[in-house]
């Protein structure tokens, strides 16, 4: 039987682990954005059972280490047991071990390559399913069948494209090469590679390149000369902010997978862009991984009014199973793996660097993060 919980006017502590320093700091400026967006929708409401929810920030600088360091002392210094946070595959595979450990729960807003499963770990960006899939699949009908694949050298580039080769391969495409460089690559490192890709004429350029290199990568694919038209580079991360990084002019005609852009619409949406933009500039855009991070927190307010507990073994029995009008449309928490069922999109850049909506699912997706419903077929 569960306990009934004292009447306080405490407030709800929350962590919140987004990089506001370091490589990977321009987007996960964005997840914090979308975060305290949430937040202050949930407060101006009146709280939680009249309890305002209060975040506990701290900037792990783009550090796997400091992820794990700051989630520990969220937990033991500040008795937090909810987190909101990190955008690498690294930085969540750093928590991970400390939120299990102290039976905490993580909230990740971000894609990633799928293949995993944590009862610690609500998982809100897309898997494999819900992107790689309809990508492959979309290029391949209208671009070609020989793919070159770049990314950063982590986990989720060398995963992810470790998934995208079986999909081509499995559907008689052929990789015609793949390379992988730093997080921190600068323009002069994309020379060699794009000389090759170059030489080698794919049909597709599938990028995992994130961080302040993606823009890196597509300003030197813009000097190369290469067309858009003709080979464009396909990503599953290269967002609006990205674009907003790189320039309109050399974003154009380049392709990305994704559940949510700011061109979608519906009410929820055109709510959710105009109070964004109202918070933190009329310059300054949405994209997937902000509109994630921000329905999430707003999943947790109502698991929280029902469980009424941060208990995590409470709290995730209340998140499971539970719906939400996000602004991509309505999502739910798949109470098999922990995973967000989400909608699937291909976009492609348009001259003032949003996305024109080219396809989308008629309905959510079920995430299927080990590929066994989906399988590999296109």
């Amino acid at each position: 039987m569960r306990a009934i919980p004292r009447r306080t006017s405490e407030p709800w502590r929350v962590g919140v682990l987004f990089s506001r320093s370091g490589c990977t700091s321009v987007i996960e400026e964005t997840q914090l954005r979308g975060t305290l967006l949430a937040v202050e929708e949930i407060n101006a409401s009146g709280g939680i059972h009249g309890r305002e929810v209060v975040p506990i920030v701290y900037d792990p600088a783009s550090d796997p280490g400091l992820f794990a360091s700051c989630a520990k002392r969220l937990m033991v210094e500040n008795g937090v047991t909810t987190i909101f946070g990190c955008y690498t595959s690294s930085s969540r595979k750093a928590v991970i071990p400390v939120v299990e450990r102290l039976n905490g729960l993580l909230w990740y807003p971000t894609p990633y390559e799928g293949f995993e499963f944590s009862p610690n770990v609500i998982y809100t960006g897309p898997a494999p399913n819900q992107n790689s899939v309809a990508l492959c699949r979309f290029l391949m009908q209208h671009y070609g069948s020989r793919f070159y694949l770049i990314g950063s050298d982590y986990v989720y580039p060398r995963e992810s494209n470790r998934v995208m080769r079986e999909l081509v391969r499995d559907n008689s495409g052929s990789v015609v090469g793949e390379t992988y460089l730093s997080l921190r690559a600068q323009h002069r490192d994309f020379l060699p590679v794009l000389c090759e890709v170059r030489r080698l004429q794919p049909d597709v350029i599938f990028s995992t390149v994130v961080g302040e290199s993606t823009a890196c990568l597509y300003q030197r694919y813009s000097d190369t000369g290469l067309d858009p038209r003709r080979m464009p580079i396909a990503s599953l991360t290269t967002s609006e902010a990205e674009v907003m990084a790189m320039g309109a002019d050399v974003g154009q005609g380049h392709i990305t997978a994704a559940p949510y852009f700011e061109s979608v619409r519906t009410p929820a949406n055109s709510s959710f862009v105009a109070c964004y933009r109202k918070r933190f500039g009329n310059d300054q855009p949405t994209n997937m991984c902000a509109e994630a991070a921000y329905f999430q927190v707003h999943l947790f307010a109502k698991a929280l009014a029902e469980a009424n507990s941060l208990e995590t073994d409470i709290l995730r029995s209340a998140v499971l199973g539970l719906e939400f009008d996000a602004p991509q449309g309505r999502v739910s928490v798949n109470e098999t793996y922990g995973h967000a069922d989400l909608w699937t999109r291909i976009g492609r850049v348009d001259s003032r660097g949003g996305f024109e909506v080219i396809e989308q699912s008629r309905a959510q997706v079920r995430a299927d993060p080990y590929l066994i419903e989906s399988g590999r077929a296109l």
